[in-house]
């Protein structure tokens, strides 16, 4: 494959994950190569790879004789990526120096302000709260660590955007940031662990929530199967 044709493929990859991890392209969506090629402006090959490797992933599934879909949020994947985050997150707090990077604190502050501003848009705070838990490891010395822990939570992504957009405010979240950052800051491991594990669990009753009212967002079970009728439904 030419250099050309493998920085296409990439695109078009980091381009797809990034709709489904937005939940741009929802859970259980049908997917058609031909619709999104058209959409993409590109051919058909390096829309079939991307998602055979978002297949890999598990942020996709291909039915033979039906099509590909977008996978439903799969409570066990969400559990998974929960541990590993955790298991990550709570011991780099133990790695801690006693006197953390001031710069590496000041930039995590900033960030904290920018979560706070009023009207935030959902996405741009998103993406504040990744860097500043990315931030946090790098206090640590663990930041290499990070790109470990993006890879295996996509299922936990799109679980905790369905709990940002069903609040739709990040108040919440970036209050308990700030609670984080203090504790780090007057060297209060304990509380700091405490704190970090109950935000990161925030999302178990997110989940509950909105399975309760939407559960054709999440995988059942069953091994139900879609079937492409006039319409796409789910058996």
């Amino acid at each position: 494959m030419t250099g050309r044709g493998r920085t296409n493929r990439r695109v078009v990859y980091e381009t797809l994950r990034r709709k489904v991890l937005t939940l741009e392209l929802a859970p259980g969506a049908a997917l058609s190569e031909n619709e999104l090629a058209a959409a993409l402006g590109v051919s058909r090959t390096p829309v079939r790879e991307s998602l055979i490797l978002l297949a890999e992933e598990g942020l996709v599934q291909v039915f033979p004789q039906v099509g590909s879909f977008v996978s439903r949020v799969d409570m066990q994947r969400v559990a998974d990526a929960q541990f590993l985050r955790e298991a990550v997150e709570l011991a780099a707090l133990e790695d801690l120096p006693e006197s953390p990077d001031a710069a590496v604190v000041a930039a995590l502050e900033a960030n904290l302000a920018r979560q706070r501003e009023p009207g935030i848009d959902l996405e741009e705070f998103f993406a504040l709260d990744e860097e500043f838990h990315r931030g946090l490891l790098e206090l640590s010395g663990h930041d290499r660590a990070w790109p470990t822990v993006v890879s295996a939570k996509g299922h936990l992504d799109r679980a905790r955007r369905l709990g940002l957009y069903e609040a739709n405010t990040p108040e919440v979240f970036a209050g308990q940031h700030g609670e984080i950052l203090r504790a780090v800051v007057d060297h209060d491991v304990p509380l700091a662990r405490d704190t970090m594990r109950t935000h990161l669990r925030e999302v178990f009753a997110d989940i509950e929530r909105i399975r309760a009212r939407k559960p054709e967002l999440f995988a059942s079970n069953s091994g139900s199967t879609p079937v492409r009728r006039n319409v796409v439904v789910w058996e």
